[in-house]
């Protein structure tokens, strides 16, 4: 165990190591990159270091041992997505008055915070935010040498934006904000300003081949390259995809999009999108199908620029040769505002089947 497990940005990881070293860790800190880049885990990994009750070295910079009881501790919100699940179901338990005043929180340990974004929405909302100040301001750690609190998405509410300011302008001294996104131009210029901003690059499509080979050998080499195309260079992706799951939601997306540019076939299209149902796993189901099809128009963009070579789906190659012709710009513009729009109103809880059918068929290929 310890930061040996992490893979790429050395240069990024030793900066951060050598601030342990320190003593002199941020008050306030981004981390930006991918999707699956390996933010959270790093994040998690650096609340280690700083914490761990019997420290190590590597490499001549501070280490965690993985076994004390703060490594543990922190280790055990490691599965995000099954911690933020648990969180759910317990306040589905509560009394529908007090359903609406409690907001989603993962805390493993008494001193690190983990805030998601709270569903349905997925937006982090003001009362997360009000818990992070409480939490910084008027709890100073209770095992910890240094708390941390960590909002695992930069999709914030205004009202929590704002209010989130006032932590960064006046930081206390024992409390470290981390902030993670993909995308720092989706925060607040106050915020960024307020804080050191640290970014996860991407590995090659080889490098990750090579780890599929050596960490997913049940995967095929076709498969293998398909995983490392789709994951975009980002680590924690390529180990963690589900190919069986993504190639279904993959093929509806296809229905769509061949709806649309092609002579249209209604009852396929109906037949697809009729399973997209309300409800928590209606809503995943949705948005794996909707980063399917962002993923192929992505691809068309590419077709159309004259850049093949760089398309991910690999084994549509020819497929998406046939759809991009005749396909413009401004198509290419109006259908992505119109996956923006079914997003949208997942967020209104519209009903979705009728979303995705009404998305397909007022695409203008024209």
């Amino acid at each position: 165990m310890g930061f040996q497990e992490f893979l790429g940005n050395g240069t990024t990881v030793m900066h951060l190591r050598k601030s342990v070293r320190a003593g002199r860790f941020p008050h306030s800190l981004i981390l930006s990159g991918p999707r699956g880049a390996g933010k959270y885990t790093l994040t998690l990994m650096l609340a280690k270091a700083v914490n761990c009750l019997e420290p190590v070295a590597s490499d001549g910079l501070p280490d965690f041992c993985g076994r004390c009881a703060n490594c543990t501790r922190i280790a055990d919100a490691a599965n995000l997505e099954e911690r933020v699940a648990e969180a759910v179901a317990a306040r589905e338990e509560l009394r529908e008055t007090d359903k609406r005043e409690t907001r989603v929180l993962v805390q493993t340990h008494p001193d690190v915070l983990v805030i998601p974004p709270d569903p349905p929405q997925l937006l982090i909302k003001l009362g997360q935010v009000r818990q992070a100040i409480h939490a910084a301001y008027y709890r100073p750690p209770l095992e910890a040498r240094r708390a941390f609190t960590i909002f695992t998405s930069s999709a914030f509410m205004k009202e929590a934006a704002n209010s989130l300011l006032k932590v960064l302008e006046e930081p206390p001294g024992h409390t470290t904000l981390v902030l993670l996104t993909e995308n720092p131009q989706e925060l607040l210029p106050t915020i960024r300003s307020r804080a050191v901003i640290h970014r996860l690059s991407s590995l090659s499509s080889a490098e990750l081949e090579m780890l599929l080979a050596e960490r997913r050998p049940e995967l095929k080499p076709k498969d293998r390259a398909l995983a490392a195309r789709l994951a975009e260079g980002a680590v924690g992706r390529a180990l963690t995809i589900d190919l069986g799951a993504y190639l279904t939601s993959r093929q509806d997306a296809l229905v769509i999009l061949r709806t649309a540019l092609r002579e249209p076939d209604y009852s396929q299209l109906f037949r697809a999108t009729e399973t997209y149902r309300a409800g928590a796993e209606g809503q995943e189901k949705t948005i794996h199908l909707l980063r399917a099809l962002g993923s192929l128009l992505e691809d068309l963009l590419l077709v159309i620029a004259g850049t093949p070579a760089l398309v991910r789906n690999i084994d549509l190659a020819a497929e998406l040769a046939t759809l991009a012709q005749g396909v413009s710009i401004e198509w290419m513009d109006a259908a992505s505002r119109a996956v923006v729009r079914v997003e949208q109103g997942m967020r209104r809880n519209l009903l979705r089947s009728l979303s995705l059918d009404a998305m397909a068929v007022t695409f203008d290929p024209s």
